[in-house]
């Protein structure tokens, strides 16, 4: 079976829709009990041994989230390799590399075409200098990625909780600030799977209240950098753009969130351009649009599909800070983990319960 669940839809009213228990919500509930009974269906065939899952041979930690559309658990994945690394550890990045032109196994490198890869891979493997692999089957990533760097020391899996054929060590289970939505799940609500269900740890942010739970709960908070980075490396600081009419251009779950970030640091948006979360560009040109040679930014991610065409482009990162006390949990669970005698059966946690 595969991985992966129904992609949110396109339609802004049924996004709305999943965040209250309205009529459109009520008329897709019927529907959402069959996905529901199928993801049971699924858990218990895992359980059973009947669809059978593999374990990389590392401490692994999956990084994803139950919600469909963005949780942010890109930035996330990048500020958990960016503290291993602080510790001395030796991390590797998988992912299914959603939204490239290519089906096989393969790794990414610092300039790996994100049509080729994926944008997030990309953006990792550009920002955080680490192994990363990308395959639909995330056992294969890790596979691929142990045989070209046997020096890893511990796998970190970018989305994937949900894709039970990866045995994992750890799930970390991020969300954004509409948390759960209506509760019901997919296409009734935003949930790919029931909530609660067990996972190590929960990120939220420190907007929002944590959704019921008895996991660990930790609060992130996430702004734009005060710089944005030309295609050469270049820094450029947002303050010089203040006072300017500039144009925003985003391609991801929730671009508003970026525009209005960008307002809060005291830009003025003459122009802004929603596209579909993961968007190629295949073709695009805004060549002739009024506001058009105003300054473009656009969020880390589009950068990399957006500077083959539009060099000038100011890629704004998003950062995370997540509370200290994540860090601490997760260094202290990955002792244990390195500490023990063996990881060839490490404890199955496919279920999801």
């Amino acid at each position: 079976m595969a991985a992966a669940g129904p992609q949110p839809p396109s339609s802004a009213g049924l996004v709305q829709a999943w965040q209250f228990r309205g009529p459109a919500a009520w008329a897709l509930w019927p529907i959402s009990l069959l996905y529901s009974g199928l993801v049971r269906l699924r858990r218990a065939l895992y359980r059973a041994g009947v669809l059978r899952s593999e374990h990389p041979g590392r401490p692994t930690i999956v990084v994803g989230n139950v919600i469909a559309g963005g949780a942010g658990k890109t930035p996330v994945v990048m500020a958990l390799v960016e503290h291993l690394k602080a510790r001395g550890m030796k991390p590797g990045v998988i992912s299914r590399g959603y939204g490239r032109s290519t089906t096989d196994c393969r790794e990414v490198l610092a300039d790996s075409p994100a049509s080729e890869v994926g944008d997030e891979p990309a953006l990792i493997a550009r920002n955080c200098g680490v192994p990363v692999f990308v395959d639909r089957q995330r056992s294969a990533a890790a596979r691929a990625l142990l045989a070209r760097h046997p020096g890893t020391d511990v796998i970190v899996c970018d989305d994937g909780l949900q894709h039970l054929a990866l045995r994992r060590d750890l799930e970390v289970c991020v969300f954004n600030d509409q948390g759960l939505g209506n509760g019901f799940l997919l296409p009734a609500g935003p949930l790919r799977e029931p909530w609660p269900r067990a996972v190590d740890w929960v990120l939220h942010p420190d907007t929002a209240p944590a959704p019921a739970g008895t996991a660990p709960a930790f609060a992130l908070q996430r702004g734009l950098a005060g710089h944005a980075v030309r295609a050469d490396g270049r820094s450029l600081p947002l303050q010089s753009l203040q006072g300017q009419p500039v144009q925003a251009l985003a391609a991801i779950a929730r671009p508003e969130d970026f525009f209005g970030m960008l307002r809060a640091q005291g830009l003025t948006l003459a122009r802004t351009t929603a596209l579909p979360d993961h968007h190629d560009f295949t073709g695009w040109s805004d060549a002739a649009a009024p506001g058009a040679q105003l300054p473009l930014l656009c969020t880390a991610k589009d950068a990399v599909k957006l500077w083959p065409l539009r060099p000038d482009a100011l890629a704004v990162p998003l950062q995370v800070h997540v509370d200290p006390a994540f860090f601490a949990a997760v260094d202290a669970r990955l002792a244990v983990l390195r500490g023990a005698a063996s990881l060839s059966s490490p404890p199955a946690r496919p279920s999801g319960d």
